[in-house]
């Protein structure tokens, strides 16, 4: 005799059964979030695989110069810091970065909790501090962008074919995405596609942290009696956030 599963009184086949007690719309954003956690674990795989097969910088650091025969050391590239000249101050302004991004996912959690709690005014505060912690992780990335690109002095990457010619001694400053004065092609090429991905989520999540925040303010989550809405940005803010502690240890620290 065939049998039912249920929960509770109902039956899991009669539909109105939560699946894992998510709703339909927390459940969606899992599904997005899987999805996107496939595709930047594939970009950071590649990265991974060509980071591997470039050769690497076998002297003394003190004695390092930027080449395209090797990848070039993270502690040399990301040096800068605004407002900062002619003094080398190792990956501090990226790990500046990645304390406001920890940072403002610490304030989405107070979102959440104040909406889990109906507190209008905590999850408008909140949500407001989560959104200028994402312009300002946005502003320092475009500073970073801007210095990366600009360069920090001229380097010789050798001979390249450019314009329909070879050219000998080929002198750049800064990046681009076909030559770089830092090291190979790619190290410029997989920077500016894998960081800026990442960019463009935090950009779309300020975004949509400013429509929820708008909304929230308005009312809106109360005269629907619950802040489910908070909650889903939220899981979305916290999936950028963890995605930038695997970009940040690839591309800065490796």
């Amino acid at each position: 005799m065939a049998t039912t599963a249920t929960v509770g009184n109902k039956s899991l086949w009669a539909g109105g059964v939560a699946p894992l007690k998510a709703s339909y719309g927390k459940l969606m954003m899992w599904f997005f979030l899987l999805s996107d956690a496939f595709t930047f674990s594939g970009l950071l795989i590649a990265y991974a695989f060509i980071r591997w097969s470039a050769p690497a910088y076998k002297g003394n650091p003190d004695d390092f110069v930027f080449s395209t025969e090797y990848w070039p050391i993270p502690e040399k590239v990301y040096d800068a810091f605004p407002g900062v000249h002619g003094q080398e101050w190792p990956l501090v302004f990226v790990g500046l970065m990645t304390f406001i991004l920890i940072l403002s996912s610490v304030t989405m959690v107070l979102a959440v909790e104040a909406g889990q709690r109906m507190d209008k005014k905590g999850v408008v505060k909140w949500m407001l501090w989560t959104i200028i912690g994402g312009i300002a992780f946005l502003s320092c990335q475009a500073w970073e962008w801007a210095h990366f690109i600009s360069g920090s002095g001229v380097a010789t990457i050798g001979d390249v074919f450019l314009n329909g010619r070879w050219v000998e001694d080929y002198e750049i400053m800064g990046a681009g995405l076909s030559f770089n004065q830092y090291g190979p092609p790619a190290f410029a090429a997989l920077f500016f596609f894998i960081t800026g991905f990442h960019g463009f989520h935090v950009f779309s999540g300020v975004v949509i942290n400013i429509i929820t925040f708008f909304n929230a303010a308005n009312g809106m989550y109360e005269k629907r009696g619950h802040y489910e809405m908070i909650e889903k940005v939220g899981l979305y803010w916290h999936f950028v956030d963890l995605v930038w502690v695997f970009v940040f240890t690839f591309f800065y620290l490796i």
